[in-house]
């Protein structure tokens, strides 16, 4: 990373070298943590009076402050310690699902300041749903003390169109996931981003969990319904139709038939889904509590894990199953690593990726690492504040020029 000379020909005029200076020093604040005056020279290559000048103008744009001393002395300029002001904007991120809204208030360095978690009726007023949303929001970040929101993120199954950025419909979820986008955008008057809810665990995978060391890997969901991430030279694939890892209409054997375009049943979703796992573990003698949904297949996939030669036998057949998506993305993308995610991928832990990973050695001839996600809490929420967090930044460490 090096920093840009004004004096450097004609590449940049003495402003446009000082603005490119300025987002260079906060992109490494951002990285490493607080750096003195010094430690900032080292890393950027400037000279020391141009360092001075940067983190004054820093300081007066409110985006770093002093956070602390080092050194023998502890006292003067170059003791000084510089940081990032995380208060200077905040963020929100949601977690929108058939039955419930999660949602998460963070600084501008992605540190949580609040949250809260809205149950949803799906069958209840959509209006209602979206107003109640919204207010929750509202109180939430008043609580935490965030006055004006900077940028929101809002995770969501479903396709995302990438002409428009909006949701498509496909008559299988609720049509309040739409409106709250909308409504928020029209009552907040501020960015909202959309991101499909895989994608967005991929994002928190690759950059907090099991996948900071791979640029190509495929991260399968596996909770209420199943989807797949793809990232490719470190780059989130979407398609050309924002549907890149719909992979619950994959047609498979051992279903009671063919997934239709408008619903999945039949597809991977009957093997992996969550009633499946539910009716699967049913099957294997293991109880299961609550409705079929994502909770109870994470209940009783943990179970499973401590269950002994019942717990076994059932997390064997539940990799016989996962195995066959983990082998058709394989075969098409040649990722090299799979990540097991959502919550029955997670609960699963190593047991369920080392045994999906030892069947797809024996059906795949292509090298593939299956690794379990590691991002506690949601990831979801945490991908979606990730990406309110990068597009706040972008907007703020970035002076015109």
């Amino acid at each position: 990373m090096t920093a840009i000379s004004s004096h450097a020909g004609r590449t940049a005029s003495p402003r446009t070298a000082r603005a490119i200076n300025d987002r260079l020093a906060l992109e490494l604040l951002q990285r490493e943590g607080p750096l003195t005056a010094a430690q900032l020279k080292s890393l950027t290559g400037l000279s020391r009076p141009s360092v001075a000048d940067l983190v004054e103008r820093l300081q007066e744009s409110g985006l770093i402050a002093v956070v602390g001393e080092t050194g023998a002395d502890r006292r003067g300029p170059n003791a000084r310690v510089y940081g990032i002001v995380a208060d200077r904007a905040h963020l929100a991120a949601f977690d929108v699902r058939t039955h419930s809204v999660a949602i998460e208030v963070a600084d501008l360095l992605g540190n949580a300041v609040g949250s809260a978690v809205l149950p949803v009726d799906p069958f209840g007023d959509p209006q209602r749903t979206v107003r109640r949303s919204v207010a929750l929001l509202e109180r939430t970040a008043r609580t935490a003390g965030a006055g004006a929101l900077h940028t929101i993120a809002v995770g969501a199954p479903g396709l995302v169109d990438p002409a428009t950025g909006e949701l498509r419909a496909t008559g299988q979820l609720p049509a309040w996931h739409s409106a709250l986008v909308a409504e928020l955008r029209r009552r907040l008057s501020l960015p909202v981003l959309l991101e499909n809810e895989v994608n967005l665990a991929a994002v928190a995978e690759r950059r907090l969990g099991s996948v900071r060391d791979r640029e190509d890997f495929v991260l399968l969901w596996l909770g209420h319904g199943v989807g797949a991430a793809v990232v490719l030279g470190g780059v989130l694939r979407r398609g050309a139709s924002g549907g890149t890892g719909e992979i619950g209409f994959l047609p498979v054997p051992g279903t009671f038939q063919l997934p239709k375009a408008s619903g999945c049943e039949g597809g991977f979703h009957s093997l992996a889904g969550s009633a499946a796992v539910c009716a699967l573990a049913r099957s294997h003698g293991m109880p299961v509590s609550g409705e079929d949904d994502a909770a109870a297949a994470e209940g009783v996939v943990t179970a499973a894990r401590a269950g002994g030669k019942q717990g076994e036998l059932f997390l064997d057949a539940l990799a016989d199953r996962v195995v066959i998506g983990v082998a058709a993305v394989t075969a098409v993308l040649d990722p090299g690593c799979v990540v097991l995610g959502g919550e029955v991928g997670r609960a699963g832990g190593t047991e369920l990726a080392a045994r999906v990973g030892e069947r797809l050695g024996r059906m795949s001839p292509l090298p593939t690492e299956v690794r379990a996600g590691t991002v506690a809490g949601s990831a979801v929420l945490r991908g979606a504040v990730l990406l309110a967090m990068d597009a706040a930044q972008d907007a703020l460490f970035t002076p015109e020029v």
